[in-house]
């Protein structure tokens, strides 16, 4: 029996799960959004922050982030937030130091110590960097749905996507040159790519000029951004529920009609479901359905994000490291690591005590790191090796070391200035898990990509069940997310003629 009834259940807590929740929110659904097991970004070793994820703003200059925060009210008291990054990142390598300051006349200058001679290719490159920014960014400004799955949506879409801009295959600059540009897109994309198998050239391009005109920092990182969206959601009548988790779907004739929660195991009614995993992690939970050959997504996944947590003492920092820095080993057989010095929305009291600063390491492994037990202890010990490469004695400022996806326990220096193994059980109950957890995927490029930057269609084959995943389009990293968002709350505002005309008429009475 039925309970309680809402328009939409969200499961999961990714942003673009929380955007489209807050989107509907406003637009006079009843919404409740579920955790389903949904780690936040920091956890804690007594009062000390440590992050399961690094986190880049990319999105902050993009259409999609804009239309949704102009939606829900919040592009003044995020314009206030929001700082410019300078350098806007960092590249070291054996003999390059790279900064990328966002005044013109500073890079030139930059430029010309790094790569004598080259200045000209790159100002040209990023001249047509420039335009093609501007031709994406007037196509995805528009209202459509990525990608698109009926016919309508097929020809609404797909006159944009005719009008996307032709990204060069590869830019006319330095080779090493080329690898500083693609370092940085690699990490900032949910798409895996190599030297044999690149991002898509619009992708790269995007993701690129992301980092290059002007990224912002939102003190608090994405603990920031995910609170300002739990707050509207629950400003406009939602409900939020961090603890709780989906035991089932149910559905009449293929459409789903409620779930089953774990706090209560009664049925609570609904009219869409909407998901932030791949469809083949929800599909696992409608009951009595036959889908025709699910595709699980260990079969799509290529890479996955490794991360650990450096607490270290300031006086080991130096004053030029940028926030974002990409480090490349030294030794053969290291990993790239990109370093993000974190931030926090307040002085963080467990930081001051020990006067320390907060660095989240992240590297991306493949398969062969992945199994279980000591060959995933490779992955802590190799980006240590790159991160002691370039900060040679940073072994003695360590205060903190830990990193949740390896099982390992977490080391901390103790009176005597010695670090000290604690088993990662003392400190579950302050957000930590006592066993290894999946990093972030990577996924594998879908044969039948949409436009080249989509993968898997927003709709499952459960109607009514919609996934705003990193896998429906990957190539974009967190502005897909967002993309998806926008594209799941279209499909549910447009089944209710009513509240289609009232989001018509509230575009008058918002920010423009």
């Amino acid at each position: 029996m039925t309970l309680r009834y809402f328009d939409v259940v969200v499961l999961g807590m990714r942003l673009g799960a929380l955007a489209s929740a807050a989107l509907l929110a406003r637009r006079d659904f009843r919404v409740l959004v579920v955790g389903d097991g949904h780690l936040p970004a920091t956890y804690r070793f007594g009062a000390i922050p440590l992050r399961r994820r690094a986190f880049v703003h990319l999105a902050a200059q993009t259409p999609a982030y804009r239309r949704v925060l102009a939606e829900l009210a919040q592009s003044q008291a995020f314009r206030r937030r929001l700082r410019p990054l300078d350098p806007m990142y960092q590249v070291l390598d054996r003999e390059l130091r790279l900064d990328v300051p966002p005044e013109p006349a500073a890079f030139a200058r930059e430029l010309d110590r790094a790569f004598p001679g080259a200045r000209g290719p790159i100002e040209e490159m990023y001249a047509t960097l420039g335009k093609l920014e501007t031709s994406l960014d007037q196509v995805l400004e528009r209202d459509a749905v990525w990608p698109p799955g009926t016919f309508w949506e097929r020809r609404e879409t797909g006159k944009l996507r005719d009008q996307l801009p032709d990204a060069p295959e590869v830019f006319p600059v330095d080779a090493e040159y080329r690898r500083v540009m693609e370092i940085a897109s690699r990490f900032g994309s949910h798409l895996a790519s190599d030297g044999l198998d690149p991002l898509p050239p619009i992708a790269a391009a995007r993701l690129h000029s992301a980092w290059t005109r002007g990224p912002l920092e939102l003190p608090g990182d994405e603990d920031e951004l995910a609170a300002m969206l739990i707050e509207r959601i629950r400003a406009h009548g939602g409900e939020v529920r961090e603890s709780e988790h989906c035991e089932a779907i149910l559905h009449k004739r293929n459409r789903a009609r409620a779930v089953i929660l774990d706090s209560d195991g009664e049925e609570t009614g609904c009219g869409f479901v909407i998901t932030d995993r791949p469809a083949a992690r929800i599909l696992d939970r409608v009951r009595d359905v036959a889908v025709d050959d699910p595709q699980h997504e260990a079969s799509f996944v290529a890479r996955r994000r490794f991360v650990l947590s450096l607490v270290v003492a300031r006086e080991l920092v130096p004053a030029p490291l940028a926030r974002h820095a990409f480090l490349r080993p030294l030794r053969e057989g290291g990993l790239d690591v990109h370093l993000h010095r974190a931030t926090f929305n307040r002085p963080d009291a467990g930081l001051a005590e020990r006067d320390g600063e907060l660095w989240v390491c992240e590297a991306l492994l493949d398969d062969a790191w992945m199994p279980s037990g000591a060959r995933d202890l490779r992955a802590r010990e190799a980006v240590l090796a790159t991160v002691r490469d370039h900060f040679p004695f940073v072994d003695r400022h360590i205060l903190v070391l830990d990193s949740p996806h390896d099982g390992a326990p977490l080391f901390a220096r103790d009176e005597r200035g010695e670090l000290v193994a604690h088993p990662r059980a003392t400190f579950r109950a302050t957000g930590g898990s006592p066993h290894a957890e999946g990093g972030d995927p990577q996924f594998r490029r879908y044969p039948d990509a949409y436009a080249e930057i989509g993968g898997e269609p927003i709709r499952t084959p459960v109607e009514h069940v919609l996934t705003v995943a990193p896998s429906v389009i990957p190539a974009l990293g967190v502005e897909g997310e967002l993309i998806a968002a926008w594209g799941a709350a279209r499909l549910i505002t447009r089944t209710d003629r009513k509240r289609e005309k009232m989001r018509r008429e509230m575009w008058s009475k918002i920010e423009i």
